[in-house]
């Protein structure tokens, strides 16, 4: 009886407009992308990130293969607090070779510090704060619901506005396995703007599974799963 009675919430949820319930993301996943640029492989990005739902880590490492082996590797990081509204970085830095850039946030205060090439610079907090990991990565901790989703993403160089629309859930096929995900898509107010597309894998508690991005000038970067870790 209680099954029954809790599948027949879950379908008024869903016929409310609700979407399935959100399992939270596991305490701890590792998931190894295969990054393409027009169908030729480029490199291997591995995410990682671990959380205790009041603290969470993010670290992202790109290796590149072939030619792109000679740029070396570049690293990612975030941390910050899980709340009830999604993941709040305290600090983001990205490390490509000899660049590097942050940034720091302080909510109490309202104000971002970036720093760049040596350089800093205070400024106010913009009104929906992420960073570049964040911004694929919080979704899991925010389910994205039907109306459209608007982020400011920082990094130590700049920030820019960006709102994602949830299209609804989509089968995709990774070299990982099939998913039934939330397929979200960037909003493009012009046809110059960059493209993004993100499928947010159900079972994995919305953690993205492939990221597409489509360049200005028609380059594609498609990024796909192809080894998930978790416990």
């Amino acid at each position: 009886m209680r099954d029954r009675s809790r599948a027949t919430v879950v379908a008024l949820l869903v016929l409310l407009g609700f979407g399935p319930v959100q399992a939270a993301p596991p305490a701890k996943v590792e998931i190894t992308y295969e990054m393409q640029r027009n169908d030729s492989v480029i490199a291997d990005v591995v995410a990682r990130l671990s959380h205790n739902g009041r603290r969470y880590q993010l670290d992202e490492t790109w290796t590149g293969r072939g030619l792109y082996a000679l740029r070396g590797e570049a690293r990612r990081s975030s941390r910050g607090r899980v709340t009830p509204e999604g993941l709040r970085p305290d600090a983001y830095s990205d490390e490509r070779g000899r660049k590097s850039s942050a940034v720091r946030f302080d909510w109490s205060g309202r104000k971002i510090t970036q720093v760049d090439k040596g350089a800093s610079q205070e400024r106010a907090m913009p009104s929906h704060p992420v960073d570049r990991l964040t911004l694929v990565f919080g979704f899991a901790f925010a389910a994205p619901g039907t109306s459209l989703v608007r982020l400011d993403v920082v990094d130590g160089r700049g920030s820019s506005a960006v709102a994602y629309q949830n299209t609804g859930r989509e089968r995709v096929v990774t070299p990982a396995g099939a998913f039934d995900a939330l397929h979200l898509v960037k909003r493009r107010d012009s046809p110059q703007d960059r493209g993004t597309e993100l499928w947010l894998a159900e079972r994995l508690g919305l953690l993205p599974v492939r990221i597409l991005v489509l360049e200005k000038d028609g380059t594609r970067l498609d990024q796909r799963a192809t080894r998930i870790e978790s416990r």
